[in-house]
């Protein structure tokens, strides 16, 4: 029997136990850095299945890791479990109806632990039953969404010993990740300045509310002036009170700002600087700068890939069957045309009206639209590192929307976790059986690292913010 049959197998032998951890991690959705139950979860799954298992890595008490085998090379399979706020919705159900204010998996990141762990679990059983040697580990990371989890553990260590990484992330197609992230920091501005009665001596006061507001304006001029792929958001913290007759003193801007490597985000970065600089100097407050979070591009690893694609070309596209089509049709009546036809240019594949994933993308396909951020990124610069889109929802499925987070707990979810966990297993075994494949890995990152080395986008003082609303 050829290793990818095997490997498929021990991962069906237990998917139902990894399928109840994704549900469990549905029902209590907890934000970056708070995910406590969902880390202990993970945890009690991997002590249940043998792993050896090593709690609060760099710093971060959600942060879990599980290793099995001995010797050999280290296959590292990244897991997630942080959620969104504001995007509970009542499972299975096609109309919004949210479960109160509370947050909720609008990323699918319930499904990306489970599916992770779940790959990880038949690696592991599998170097048992050949005896060949080598080791896996499941690293349950916390706070991709803005916290930089994994930035934090490549800075701190974590990966120095991997020799390979794999990961995956909830997707509308099934297909190859392309490895193209925009770089990311996110800061803090805090504007202090002088309260006063706004109406008896207004002179007397410096507004931190007017330096904000000047900064943000400052960087709206700036949007012309930058690349077309850099992004740059922001959102207030704090805006100084809402009595209109005081002269704000203090108020709190978070920025983040993206460019598509970490020498364009630095440019970027200062310029962004610069503007909150000009903004306290106008309005004779003091401007305090806070760094949260930053991650770097992702880093291509082609031999990687191509293993990776020949596993999900072995494998063809998730079995969904009628009765998931019809519930990925119903969610997407809820969106419209432009976002069925924007999932497929992201992808990189023709229009059609299948409401569900029933093809493979082709390794070569690169999608034209916008782009997000991840802390893979950092990984990929530290270890060989390869990602898949595994297909878990409607095709047109807004991201971080209700939409995803009411399919997050469905069959075809389930099935499409099932399937990129074969993928991610498939890939693990044949590096671990070919060391061919592993050394042509190594080599291809050698020669991206030497071009360019890498450079943590994290000040070397900076400790995971793990409180991220304030």
């Amino acid at each position: 029997m050829h290793n990818t049959e095997t490997i498929w197998r021990l991962v069906d032998a237990k998917q139902a136990e990894f399928i109840a951890l994704s549900d469990h991690v549905w029902d209590i959705p907890e934000l970056n850095f708070q995910e406590v139950r969902s880390a202990q979860a993970h945890a009690e799954r991997l002590r249940a299945e043998g792993f050896r298992v090593t709690e609060g890595l760099a710093g971060m008490p959600t942060a879990v890791m599980g290793e099995a085998g001995e010797g050999g090379p280290v296959i590292a399979i990244l897991g997630e479990f942080d959620a969104l706020p504001g995007l509970s919705q009542e499972a299975g159900v096609a109309e919004h109806r949210p479960l109160g204010n509370g947050p909720g998996h609008g990323c699918g990141h319930n499904l990306l632990g489970a599916g992770a762990m779940l790959a990880a679990t038949a690696v592991k059983d599998w170097l048992q039953a050949q005896g060949v040697a080598g080791r896996v580990r499941y690293y349950g990371c916390p706070a991709e969404e803005g916290g930089a989890g994994k930035t934090f553990m490549v800075r701190d260590g974590v990966f120095d010993d991997v020799d390979i990484a794999i990961s995956w992330h909830p997707a509308a197609f099934a297909g190859v990740n392309v490895p193209y992230s925009l770089a990311i920091l996110q800061a803090d501005y805090s504007f202090v300045g002088r309260a006063a009665h706004a109406a008896e001596a207004p002179e007397l006061g410096r507004s931190g509310l007017d330096a904000a507001e000047l900064m943000n304006i400052g960087v709206n001029y700036l949007r012309e002036h930058m690349p077309s792929s850099a992004r740059i958001h922001y959102a207030h913290l704090e805006s100084g009170g809402v009595a209109p007759n005081v002269v704000q003193a203090t108020t709190t801007l978070r920025y983040i700002v993206r460019a598509a490597d970490l020498p364009a985000l630095q440019t970027l970065a200062r310029r962004v600087d610069q503007i909150a600089d000009g903004a306290a100097m106008m309005t004779e407050t003091r401007m305090q700068r806070r760094v949260v979070s930053g991650m770097s591009n992702l880093l291509a690893n082609p031999p990687l890939e191509r293993a990776m694609f020949d596993n999900l070309q072995r494998l063809g596209p998730p079995p969904f069957d009628d009765a998931d089509r019809a519930l990925a049709e119903a969610f997407r009546q809820t969106v419209g045309p432009a976002d069925i036809a924007g999932a497929h240019q992201r992808a990189g594949v023709p229009l059609s009206d299948a409401p569900l994933c029933d093809r493979i993308v082709p390794l070569e396909a690169r999608g034209d639209g916008g782009v997000g951020s991840t802390d893979v990124g950092d990984v990929s610069w530290a270890v060989p590192t390869v990602q898949m889109r595994g297909a878990t929802y409607a095709i047109g499925t807004p991201g971080h929307s209700w939409q995803l987070t009411g399919q997050g707990k469905s069959p075809l979810a389930h099935k499409g976790m099932v399937h990129a966990a074969k993928t991610m297993a498939g890939t693990a075994v044949d590096v671990l059986s070919d060391p061919a494949l592993l050394d042509r890995a190594k080599a291809d990152h050698q020669s991206r690292l030497a071009a360019t080395p890498y450079e943590s986008p994290l000040p070397p003082e900076l400790t995971p913010v793990l409180d991220m609303a304030g």
